[in-house]
């Protein structure tokens, strides 16, 4: 009898031991859960945060590469301009020296000995290389921009020069009939080439041929020579 008695309290004790183990262990379970959750929920949060970071350096790098790049398009916008005004400086300088063709408004002239001669005085009666450049004078005295003598192009080193009864510009012959072109303002060249007194007077009162006129958009040649300087040099 008491052995049962025994028996019967060992067996509730048992069952009461293991409904608490039962608990325990689902209650070690939970919070196991809840710490792996817990655990899981902070890595994201730190994965989420390092991301945001990168993104955050990547913007601003961005915004850096952006602003460089800025300054680079302006730089050679600014560079595009200076080139450009530079160039056309040059080819301003280029036209002055007679180192391009050039294109304009003037006057040409027809100089050509007498046809008719005068016994009296015959070398009245035949163009000289000193009416070439007192003609010259004239158009440059009166704003010519660019004169040229039978495709010569006169520039500020040309000489008209004479070799007996050889006339040179530039070195090369030329003769009768001269046909000089000069770009200008056409009131100008005209006015002063054709007012009283004038060389041409002049030309045409030994019986020369002697002719001007306006035209308009002459083409005057390049100079074709080699433009030297063995003198001056850049002032510091």
């Amino acid at each position: 009898m008491v052995k049962r008695k025994i028996a019967i309290t060992l067996g509730i004790m048992c069952f009461l031991l293991t409904i608490a183990l039962c608990v325990q262990i689902k209650t070690m379970d939970s919070a196991s859960s809840t710490v792996s959750r817990t655990l899981s929920d902070n890595g994201l949060r730190d994965e989420v945060l390092k991301m945001k970071a990168k993104y955050d350096d990547a913007s601003k790098e961005l915004e850096q590469k952006e602003k460089e790049l800025e300054k680079i398009r302006q730089a050679a916008t600014q560079n595009d301009t200076t080139s450009e005004a530079k160039e056309k400086e040059l080819k301003q300088n280029n036209m002055i020296l007679g180192n391009i063709d050039v294109t304009g408004d003037g006057v040409e002239i027809v100089l050509a000995d007498a046809t008719v001669k005068n016994n009296l005085n015959p070398s009245l009666q035949i163009i000289h290389y000193d009416d070439l450049q007192l003609v010259v004078n004239e158009l440059k005295n009166a704003g010519a921009e660019a004169i040229e003598i039978n495709g010569q192009r006169l520039v500020n080193t040309s000489a008209i020069t004479c070799e007996g009864n050889i006339i040179k510009i530039n070195g090369e012959r030329i003769g009768s009939p001269f046909y000089i072109k000069a770009i200008g303002s056409q009131s100008l060249l005209y006015g002063a080439l054709t007012r009283a007194g004038s060389i041409i007077d002049w030309i045409k009162n030994d019986g020369n041929t002697a002719e001007v006129k306006k035209v308009d958009n002459i083409t005057i040649s390049k100079y074709v020579g080699t433009i030297s300087h063995d003198y001056i040099k850049e002032s510091k």
